[in-house]
């Protein structure tokens, strides 16, 4: 997803506090008109967390009837995007010729590979009545080998993706494998994204076995080792410590994480492992070269001017 913004470097950023948090990100908010967006990942000192790229919180925000959210078509390459909602719904249409509503729970991985384009609506019924949003939007590099690769879509219902009870808090394995089970969503390198809800009082601890692990809190509080990581803030873990974290109040929080990959260059919608791919992605659009989304072939983003 484009919110028609390049990479945030207005953050602010902090040491983590104890020995088991490296650092601290605090994302500074964006108001689009109506429309918030926190922007976690890329940072100024932190680009990636394992494979993850890109991580954006969108909302919560409630809109006006006739108002709602209009992502214009707009390409991806050498990535993959994973759409993740709480409440709300979006209309996915892709170059592939894909149309899908994406609604709470479910998860939808787009595989940009050697390109795609995409637009993210609201159906107009939606927009019809006052109605709310609020989700992640999350990008995974991909490794050299797979960066370009056929592009694809794969949508995972929300039954079908695993739930565990784990010490009396409920979690689930959005991608990859913990606490004994396996996510079904495809994956290209060790990839780990969990989520959990909390009620106050309540301990967990997070898996590990990844290289890289951070730890996003969507709402609520929670103390981990005598540190307080308070709403809307990620707190990026060293390696190999064992975290447990207790909610303050009800909490919900999503854990994000897996190998680390080599370096990554972004700029706008492209990432790539090189710089000329991105360039040539550019022009690329610039000059029409990318397929049309079916059904949405007149509006489009225009390559941004800087």
């Amino acid at each position: 997803m484009s919110i028609e913004t390049t990479v945030d470097e207005e953050q602010i950023e902090q040491p983590g506090p104890c020995t088991a948090i490296d650092l601290m990100i605090y994302p500074k908010e964006h108001d689009l008109g109506g429309f918030s967006v926190r922007r976690a990942l890329p940072s100024g000192r932190r680009r990636m967390v394992g494979p993850w790229i890109f991580f954006d919180h969108m909302g919560p925000a409630m809109f006006e009837p006739g108002k709602g959210i209009d992502v214009r078509p707009h390409p991806h390459i050498n990535l993959a995007t994973v759409t993740y909602l709480f409440k709300g719904e979006m209309l996915h249409r892709d170059s592939l010729g894909n149309e899908l509503t994406i609604t709470p729970g479910a998860i939808n991985l787009m595989v940009a590979g050697k390109g795609i384009v995409h637009s993210e609506r609201q159906r107009e019924e939606v927009k019809a009545a006052n109605n709310m949003l609020d989700g992640l939007q999350l990008w995974l590099a991909l490794p050299e080998a797979d960066e370009e690769i056929d592009p694809a879509f794969h949508h995972y219902d929300r039954a079908h993706i695993p739930s565990v009870t784990v010490d009396g808090v409920a979690v689930r394995v959005l991608i990859g494998a913990a606490y004994g089970v396996q996510s079904p969503v495809r994956t290209f390198a060790q990839t780990l994204y969990v989520e959990a809800a909390l009620k106050a009082g309540q301990s967990l601890t997070l898996p590990d076995g990844v290289d890289e692990r951070a730890l996003y809190v969507v709402k609520g509080k929670l103390r981990a080792l005598g540190s307080l990581i308070d709403q809307y803030s990620m707190a990026v873990l060293h390696k190999g410590h064992t975290v447990t974290v207790q909610a303050e109040e009800d909490t919900q929080l999503a854990l994000i994480g897996g190998e680390a990959l080599g370096e990554r260059y972004i700029w706008w919608n492209f990432v790539s492992s090189r710089r000329e791919r991105i360039e040539q992605a550019k022009a690329d659009w610039k000059n029409g070269a990318f397929p049309k989304v079916p059904g949405d072939e007149v509006e489009f983003i225009p390559l941004p001017e800087r």
